[in-house]
């Protein structure tokens, strides 16, 4: 009886998962709405062509992937030497400052988005996907930071002193040796922060008034007195395809991502 109870618990739990999913899926695929020459229920690709025949919802495809990859590379790119400073080197209050920044993490977005938004617009980064990126990073570099400082602080100093000795500069060791030996941890980071940028809402909305909207926001502005349920499915499904792209790159280190060293 008890070896019935994992694989009945594991199929529970992934009918529970998969079968909204599914649905979905069936429903991208399904007419919602009567038209002229296609009854209601039938099978069409109809939907799809839609998307991509609507200006703003390909627009919003392709924004969301412009921000969410300036948003991951930026975050890397300032998380990496960060991390390598608190592994490697020891200040007053380095602690203190690296949980700091984990307490930062979870502030929430609509606690700041009023003061974002007033100084976006005075700089002139409303309406467009590098702001929803800028902004993005406020959050991804802390979590980035903390999964790098882990992953680094497992590479001996040893290392370090040897590519010092090989003429290396810390620039030119953080490329061409750090990053090579924590590949991994760079993939889970990389996960992380992707998965934050593509589904927040709160600043996409409110730093997208006019242009420059995601796909999240787009998914909304489709709900209204007649929604066309199979177009809004499409766009769901769309939207997950990137995600699911990112679990399948970087699956063998995402729960090496949450080690962290005290």
């Amino acid at each position: 009886m008890k070896r019935l109870l994992g694989p009945l618990g594991f199929l529970a739990l992934a009918t529970f998962v998969l079968l909204p999913l599914a649905q979905v899926i069936q429903l991208s695929f399904t007419n919602t709405l009567p038209r002229d020459n296609m009854a209601r229920g039938a099978l069409t690709l109809q939907n799809y062509a839609n998307v991509f025949a609507t200006e703003r919802l390909a627009d919003s495809l392709l924004n969301s992937t412009l921000y969410v990859c300036l948003n991951v590379a930026l975050s890397i790119a300032v998380a990496l030497p960060a991390a390598y400073a608190f592994s490697r080197f020891r200040f007053r209050g380095d602690r203190l400052a690296f949980f700091a920044l984990l307490a930062f993490r979870v502030t929430p977005p609509v606690v700041l988005s009023l003061p974002v938004f007033l100084l976006f617009a005075r700089v002139d980064l409303l309406n467009t996907p590098v702001g929803v990126a800028l902004v993005h990073c406020v959050f991804n570099v802390p979590i980035a930071i903390w999964i790098l400082e882990s992953f680094i602080s497992a590479v001996p100093r040893e290392y370090d002193e040897t590519a010092f000795l090989d003429g290396h500069s810390t620039p030119g060791f953080l490329v061409r040796r750090l990053i090579p030996v924590i590949a991994p941890g760079i993939g889970a980071t990389a996960f992380f922060c992707f998965v934050f940028s593509w589904v927040e809402v709160v600043f996409a909305r409110t730093l997208t008034i006019t242009d420059g909207k995601p796909i999240t926001t787009a998914i909304t502005s489709l709900f209204g007195f007649r929604t066309d349920i199979g177009l809004v499915m499409a766009m769901t499904t769309l939207s997950l395809i990137p995600g699911l792209a990112m679990i399948w790159l970087v699956r063998n280190h995402i729960s090496r991502g949450f080690t962290i060293r005290v």
